[in-house]
């Protein structure tokens, strides 16, 4: 248990600190970006193998149009690529660390406009310019090397209880730890995506719009058991956080010589 404990001890020391981008929340993030950029080409080779990819110009000029103006609002140099994968039945999109986006076609069942395009599109590339994947495996490792030490703490101390104490540690690390901080990272992605979208001269207002219409779409999951918080929490967040996007959606139109709606 000794060793384990300064190995612990040794890799919070190396561990390297960032700050995520508009919200400015400190991170623990110990992938070096040559780590994150392969495990986002790793990804995508496997992404290409099982899902078809759409060449359908209904689906392929917007998300193409949408995101490079979000791309170019945030100000990083990735090596963007937009790609429509051809499911009628997933309503998703997602962002690679490389700057790959991936966005399904049965996300248009709940798209009426570029605005709402760009909602979904600018909280996965938040996701990708915050390096949540890197923090959220630098997270499991850590939180991985802790419950080892607890198990072999626990398992030391000879209780007739062990195993259950055991378990207790593995569900408890998962639910106490590891899926809230996916809700605190899909939360922080609203954030991010929705002065992104502002800056890029597409109104926030819509995210709600569509929020709201996807909140109607299905089932919500339990909250304690699910990486995403609910459709209704997304939405109260996104209210308080309008007067800054609305603001930013205002500079926008007045850089580009017009005024907004």
């Amino acid at each position: 248990m000794k060793r384990l404990s300064l190995l612990l001890a040794a890799v919070l020391l190396f561990v390297g600190c960032a700050k995520a981008p508009i919200t400015g929340r400190t991170q623990i993030i110990m992938l070096s970006p040559d780590q994150e950029t392969a495990l986002g080409l790793q990804t995508e080779q496997e992404i290409f193998k099982t899902e078809k990819v759409s060449h359908d110009p209904k689906y392929t000029v917007p998300v193409e149009r949408v995101g490079r103006r979000i791309a170019e609002a945030t100000k990083i140099d990735l090596d963007w690529k937009f790609y429509v994968i051809e499911n009628d039945k997933i309503p998703n999109a997602f962002c690679l660390a490389n700057g790959h986006v991936f966005v399904y076609t049965g996300l248009f069942k709940y798209i009426d406009n570029d605005a709402q395009l760009a909602t979904v599109m600018a909280h996965e590339i938040a996701h990708a310019i915050a390096h949540h994947v890197a923090e959220r495996l630098s997270v499991a490792q850590l939180t991985g090397l802790a419950a080892a030490i607890a198990n072999q703490a626990v398992s030391q101390s000879g209780s007739e209880y062990a195993q259950l104490y055991q378990a207790a540690i593995g569900i408890g690390s998962q639910v106490g730890i590891m899926l809230p901080y996916s809700r605190m990272q899909e939360s922080e992605a609203d954030h991010i995506g929705l002065i992104i979208m502002a800056m890029a001269c597409y109104d926030p207002r819509e995210a709600l719009k569509f929020w709201e219409k996807f909140a109607k779409a299905g089932k919500e999951p339990i909250v304690y058991f699910s990486t995403h918080p609910t459709s209704r929490s997304r939405i109260e967040q996104l209210k308080k956080i309008m007067p800054e996007a609305m603001k930013e959606y205002r500079e926008c139109h007045q850089k580009r010589g017009g005024s907004p709606l």
